[in-house]
């Protein structure tokens, strides 16, 4: 039996989650189990979902979102597929951005004709990023690693 929109993003009853600028074809197509939905982004988050059209929109947004991405959460960005809707969003800016923002990308799906969904996490510590696409924002070198005193 093939998997739902919701199972492939695995979601899980119970899970803390906002769906922020959801068209409402796009949660049907999701159907997500039973949630605590929140209406307002305040506390932490195992599910944030971010639907946007527009690189803009995406700048002034995905950072707040990200600070309330519990270190085990997801966080998906939904944006229209094949430059409807008039976005100037594609696979390669939108993994471009969340790196720049310092989150990794893994897991890309259809949500339904409209929405495509690209999921986000946290970096593992230690582990190396390569994508082509984006590239992690380098920590600054702390005063062991410069020789400064």
């Amino acid at each position: 039996m093939a998997k739902t929109v919701s199972e492939k993003m695995g979601l899980q009853p119970g899970m803390r989650a906002i769906f922020l600028q959801a068209p409402a074809d796009a949660s049907q197509a999701i159907s997500p189990p039973k949630l605590e939905l929140a209406t307002k982004l305040q506390g932490d988050f195992d599910y944030i979902h971010f639907f946007v059209r527009r690189q803009d929109a995406f700048h002034q947004t995905f950072p707040s979102l990200k600070k309330h991405l519990k270190p085990t959460g997801t966080l998906w960005v939904s944006w229209p597929k094949g430059k409807q809707e008039g976005t100037d969003l594609t696979l390669p800016t939108v993994i471009r951005l969340g790196y720049d923002y310092g989150l990794v990308e893994s897991t890309c799906l259809s949500v339904n004709s409209v929405w495509s969904a690209l999921k986000f996490t946290h970096p593992k510590p230690g582990k190396k990023y390569n994508n082509s696409y984006g590239k992690l924002p380098s920590s600054p070198p702390n005063d062991a690693q410069t020789g400064a005193i």
